[in-house]
């Protein structure tokens, strides 16, 4: 038992700052949509259009690039070859200013692409001026991101908070100065926002350099020479190996990011579409604002998984992995409640619609439903990262989602009628179907039998993955 609550501590101490920058983060989205707002009607619309699609062809693809390098830096660490965190860590940032090429010219030709697809001039003209002006954030995320995880699979999370707040605080003043004082509307709320990301980026840098000792030297040769044949491999299976982890990982976080956008999409065709999209939105932004839990825990086992497989401790690996899915059991009972008891209050903070404010009341409690399975299917993805799995939750994201979910919803919205419930029945089905897909119950056995073990091989992260379902 004392071992179960020194675990649920690390996890804590790990994932406790993280909820908090999730919610800084929602406070950082919210001042840019308000500010929006201000504007007028036309720059809210096209705003919202702007942040959906940078989005799911930004920011998603970029965030789950990244994550391609936990599973390398937390075993890494675990096992103190911290020339493979290093390596790791210039690659990924190298390789994330690579994939926003093609992004910056899909941003910056939005306008066209939009009026092709018959969407609203005006609305798509705004959108396009706030993809333009947003193009820097691309660089901002591809540098914060790697160093954000390189220290999270560190265990130094509490600084990363403080530095996000801190440049949390600057950035209201700032978007008013920019879109009001200075009258550069919509894209004075786009560039508030990348500066908002390099103040963050800046203060990161700042704090790792004053704090870091002589053997971590950030900069490390991308190409070394090799000590042996038998210990080293050649540079293209060290890319190949990074890849191999993020690409996964990249279409595990879209698959689920876009779903929230393909709900978006099909309330757009159901009856009263004016409401069923208000109702939508306030869904979006109540997962979003519930999604910082789950993510929390999944970062935090991520990290323990990695740094106790480095280490040699799969038993340990194993304790991480069931203390965070009780936590996460624990955490969507909390969501349950929330959204069940406190739905009317909730609803209220968004809307004074009699019929936006009555659907949503009625649709919050399947919301923590879908919470029941999502929270620990959230966090077992976070194991399977750890354990440099990712293309299992691919998977299983995909199955579930887009195999069993994608048509259960259009049945019940379009078939049987039930307009909104189609969705989100939909994000449940899928989210149970993940869960029970998730290998959560075989994980636990699988890591503390030993057969799974990342070793440090002549300068190189290898993970032995020889994991066989117990039938």
């Amino acid at each position: 038992m004392p071992e179960v609550w020194e675990e649920l501590k690390r996890i804590t101490d790990i994932g406790f700052p993280i909820v908090a920058m999730g919610l800084v983060g929602y406070l950082k989205n919210m001042i840019s949509v308000v500010c929006m707002g201000r504007l007028g009607s036309l720059e809210l619309a096209g705003g919202a259009l702007a942040i959906g699609f940078t989005n799911i062809t930004g920011y998603s693809v970029l965030t789950g690039l990244a994550m391609g390098m936990e599973p390398l830096c937390s075993q890494a660490f675990g096992s103190r070859n911290l020339t493979i965190v290093f390596l790791t860590l210039q690659r990924t940032i190298l390789m994330l200013l690579l994939a926003s090429l093609p992004i910056v010219l899909l941003w910056f030709n939005l306008e066209p692409l939009m009026l092709r697809l018959h969407q609203n001039p005006d609305i798509t003209h705004i959108a396009s001026l706030y993809c333009r002006f947003a193009i820097p954030d691309l660089i901002a995320n591809s540098l914060l991101h790697p160093l954000r995880i390189y220290l999270r699979c560190k265990g130094t999370t509490w600084p990363v908070m403080w530095c996000t707040l801190l440049a949390i605080l600057f950035h209201l003043p700032i978007t008013f100065f920019l879109a009001f004082t200075l009258c550069l509307g919509v894209p004075g709320v786009a560039v508030s926002s990348f500066l908002s990301n390099f103040n963050t980026l800046f203060f990161l840098l700042g704090y790792i350099f004053y704090t870091r000792t002589p053997k971590e030297t950030l900069w490390t040769p991308l190409v070394q020479q090799p000590m042996s044949l038998s210990s080293t491999t050649s540079l293209g299976g060290e890319w190949g190996m990074l890849l191999r982890l993020a690409v996964p990982s990249c279409l595990a976080v879209c698959l689920e990011w876009w779903w929230y956008e393909f709900m978006t999409l099909l309330a757009g065709y159901l009856y009263k579409p004016h409401v069923a999209l208000a109702t939508s939105a306030i869904v979006i932004q109540t997962t979003s604002l519930m999604y910082t839990l789950p993510s929390a825990l999944s970062a935090s086992v991520s990290t323990r998984v990695g740094n106790e497989l480095g280490s040699g401790r799969p038993g340990k690996a194993s304790l991480a992995t069931t203390a965070a899915i009780g936590l996460a059991l624990l955490t969507s009972m909390f969501g349950l409640l929330w959204t069940t008891l406190g739905r009317e209050v909730w609803g209220r903070v968004f809307t004074k619609d009699n019929e936006v404010l009555e659907l949503t009341m009625a649709v919050l409690p399947i919301i923590g439903l879908c919470e029941l399975a999502n929270c620990p299917q959230t966090t077992c993805c976070g194991v399977l990262r750890g354990s440099a799995r990712p293309s299992v939750g691919a998977a299983i994201n995909f199955y579930s989602f887009y195999l069993v979910g994608a048509p259960v919803a259009i049945s019940l919205a379009f078939v049987w009628k039930i307009g909104l419930f189609g969705p989100l029945l939909w994000a449940f089905s899928g989210s149970s179907c993940m869960c029970n897909l998730n290998p959560s119950s075989n994980i636990q056995h699988r890591l503390g039998g030993g057969v799974s073990k990342g070793q440090i091989l002549g300068g190189r992260v290898v993970v032995h993955l020889h994991m066989q379902i117990k039938q």
